[in-house]
């Protein structure tokens, strides 16, 4: 029993901690849109403008998409077959964690003990962002994809791990991008 024990707490800490670090995404299309067209890109500064979040990070939300489109073969261009949006969400989630164990009033069993429990309730709470990438066909002005990722921020001082945050959260929305590859796979 104290091997179990002993084996459990930390594979439940290594996974607590590795839903934390994960981003959610999903993504959307319009299935009649041409993806092999597409091989410029620009800005969509109006929707850029309107991202509620510092203008620091917005450059660095930027320079993300701006490597990753590079991986994926896009040149920048004046006159871009897509135009790139972005828009942001934050909520704060509130977890909240019983740690009572016994019966009713506290009084219960336990596989070592019968007798009083012990326990409270322990309070964190955590910021989760949504980062939301447009495209949007510049001929038409229609968004032909969308890709939102969801995770918990990182609010730390460290601005290296806020632009490796940012960076990956980028990099894991625009994986479901071209839609046609990824259904391929």
């Amino acid at each position: 029993m104290k091997k179990i024990k002993t084996l459990a707490i930390p594979m439940l800490v290594l996974l607590f901690l590795s839903s934390c670090t994960s981003v959610r995404v999903l993504s959307d299309y319009d299935k009649e849109a041409n993806f092999d067209s597409y091989k410029t890109y620009a800005f969509y500064k109006t929707g850029i403008d309107k991202a509620q979040i510092s203008d620091l990070d917005k450059k660095r939300i930027l320079r993300a998409i701006e490597a990753e489109m590079g991986k994926r073969g896009f040149s920048k261009s004046e006159n871009p077959d897509i135009l790139v949006s972005i828009f942001t969400k934050e909520k704060e989630q509130v977890d909240i964690y019983n740690n009572y164990w016994g019966g009713y009033y506290g009084w219960g069993w336990n596989p070592y003990y019968w007798g009083p429990g012990w326990g409270g309730s322990n309070v964190s709470t955590r910021t989760e962002g949504s980062l939301y990438i447009d495209l949007i066909d510049a001929k038409s002005k229609e968004l032909v994809w969308q890709g939102k990722g969801v995770g918990n921020l990182v609010n730390v001082s460290n601005i290296e791990k806020k632009e490796e945050r940012i960076r990956e959260f980028v990099s894991e929305i625009l994986m479901q991008y071209p839609p046609n590859a990824v259904a391929a796979k």
